[in-house]
């Protein structure tokens, strides 16, 4: 009897092992991202695109508002596309400028390392409000300092769009969209991306209902800019 208990507990562990390595990684940090065709951005994610991949969840980290908090991510010939959907019931945006500091009202930001060998990542805000904050940040042992692209223009321009959402009146959630064109991260390396490329990244999402909330992909020790803790990201 001893035997066949024994022999069953081995099994079962040895499924669940095997099971554990086909899992998708999403909870050890690793995100496959699917490549689409280029499409426009409204600020709602109805572009069919959207149906080619699902929302990844982001945990509540900071805070006392439980709202929940999703994007979806895509990549083409061109750029990257984000898509975020925010439950909210109060919007705290007041900022009516580009290359403000949204980060100290409502907002969802990127963070994008493509190349593990330097310190120095790209990252994205976008407001309720559709006001924009691009930056490359070098990164050096914790000090950092963001600077905006030269020549924003043309093809090194992103395109985004955010929407507030209400039922009866009352806000719901708010979304935001926009794509990110691989010429505006030159010259980093490891870009643009091919299949089977990976690069390091986060998701958050910061809510200022009352005191501040905070959520992110993964989790970091001090603040958004705590690099080494970046998930990974791999285009198929």
């Amino acid at each position: 009897m001893n035997m066949k208990i024994s022999s069953l507990l081995f099994t079962l562990l040895l499924f669940s092992i095997c099971v554990q390595a086909q899992t998708p990684s999403q909870d050890a940090g690793i995100l496959s991202i699917k490549k689409t065709k280029d499409f426009e951005v409204s600020g709602k994610g109805d572009a069919a695109n959207w149906k080619e991949t699902s929302f990844v969840a982001l945990t509540h980290r900071k805070g006392n508002k439980q709202y929940s908090s999703q994007f979806k991510i895509l990549y083409s010939e061109k750029g990257i596309y984000c898509l975020y959907v925010s439950q909210d019931s109060l919007i705290t945006s007041t900022i009516r400028e580009d290359f403000a500091d949204i980060y100290n009202e409502d907002v969802v930001e990127v963070f994008f390392w493509p190349n593990e060998k330097s310190n120095i990542y790209f990252e994205y805000e976008l407001s309720p409000y559709n006001y924009e904050l691009p930056i490359l940040v070098p990164n050096y042992e914790g000090k950092f300092l963001g600077w905006r692209p030269w020549h924003y223009e043309g093809d090194r321009l992103t395109r985004h769009a955010a929407s507030i959402n209400k039922t009866n009146g009352k806000v719901t959630s708010w979304t935001a969209e926009f794509f990110i064109p691989y010429t505006l991260l030159a010259p980093l390396q490891n870009v643009p991306p091919v299949s089977g490329t990976s690069w390091r990244a986060n998701f958050y999402r910061i809510d200022y209902d009352n005191n501040t909330s905070q959520w992110s992909w993964m989790p970091t020790r001090k603040n958004f800019h705590d690099y080494e803790k970046f998930g990974r990201i791999i285009f198929e």
